[in-house]
């Protein structure tokens, strides 16, 4: 069953969304390297650039590492979810089974006198 938001147009703002996100994040990366690479002011321009490039990289890492295991988790969570729906949806129909059973029952005999 399709779920809202998904499909075709979906599925583009989706991976439109995520590019976005990750752009910023690259953005913000360079950002956090120029800022830290700028208190080192004895390095060559060579020299700054390739600290600013490894910790821009070093920062990407982490942070794929860290959306690696939020996206891990929400599968886990919607798995756990999906099962604890399932179970109470089979509760809920024996429930309204049992009623039902009882009333019938309750009717039969009411005939019955």
């Amino acid at each position: 069953m399709p779920q809202q938001g998904t499909g075709v147009g979906g599925d583009l703002g989706n991976e439109v969304e995520g590019y976005l996100l990750w752009q910023a994040r690259v953005a913000e990366a360079e950002q956090r390297a120029r800022e830290f690479a700028v208190s080192l002011d004895w390095l060559t321009t060579a020299q700054r650039e390739e600290v600013e490039r490894r910790y821009a990289a070093d920062s990407l890492l982490r942070a794929r590492a860290d959306l690696e295991r939020v996206a891990a988790r929400c599968v886990s969570l919607r798995a756990e979810y999906e099962q604890r729906y399932a179970e109470l949806r089979r509760r809920c129909v024996g429930v309204a089974l049992a009623v039902c059973a009882c009333f019938t029952t309750l009717a039969a005999l009411l005939l019955a006198l």
